[in-house]
């Protein structure tokens, strides 16, 4: 018999990522929740925090979710070096984005909850990207493509920036939003059974 699994979660990237390993969520509540760094937080403790928030809070609205459901939540942070680069929203962010990660290695980590019932369970999952040095040609081009828009770090790994890209240490899936080995872990060590 399989369990119910809500994904707290509105990127259509992290549903495609289950989809492709056959997993599909019986549904989807992405949570309203504050995503803002606390002062002094470093990368991985904001990635686990949210992650673990986002699952609360969806835990907290469906109850129905458990103890037999379970709430998947993810949260993905890019980070250099200490500081952690926003979801860019407008072509300034993103060329900000873009200056600071031409040529250099950076971080991204998700944090992924699972929770069922009052058992809950957390992992952060880094990956190493290394950018080549930018360009102005290769910057305006990425910009004008709009790819960036709503993207922690002001890229896609899966467009257009994959060209950017030139070495990549880890979880592939992990850089689009979910590292999908590690996802599956939680879910089957806290006991879900689903359709695959």
């Amino acid at each position: 018999m399989s369990s119910s699994l809500v994904l707290a979660s509105s990127s259509p990237r992290r549903l495609a990522l289950l989809r492709q390993v056959g997993i599909e969520p019986d549904a989807i509540a992405p949570p309203d929740i504050d995503e803002e760094p606390l002062p002094r937080e470093l990368p991985r403790a904001l990635a686990a925090r949210l992650s673990r928030i986002k699952a609360d809070a969806v835990f907290a609205a469906r109850p129905d979710a458990g103890p037999d459901g379970f709430i998947l939540a993810a949260d993905t942070v890019v980070a250099c070096g200490r500081r952690v680069l926003p979801k860019a929203e407008t072509e300034e962010q993103a060329r900000a984005c873009l200056d600071l990660l031409s040529g250099r290695r950076h971080v991204v980590l998700t944090g992924v909850t699972v929770r069922s019932g009052e058992r809950c369970r957390t992992r952060v999952v880094e990956t190493g990207v290394r950018f080549k040095r930018l360009s102005d040609q290769d910057a305006e081009r990425y910009l004008a493509s709009g790819e960036w828009r709503g993207k922690a770090g002001g890229y896609a790994i899966q467009g257009r920036a994959e060209a950017l890209i030139t070495a990549i240490q880890g979880s592939y899936s992990n850089v689009v939003g979910l590292p999908l080995r590690e996802t599956i872990g939680l879910l089957e060590g806290l006991g879900w059974r689903g359709r695959r």
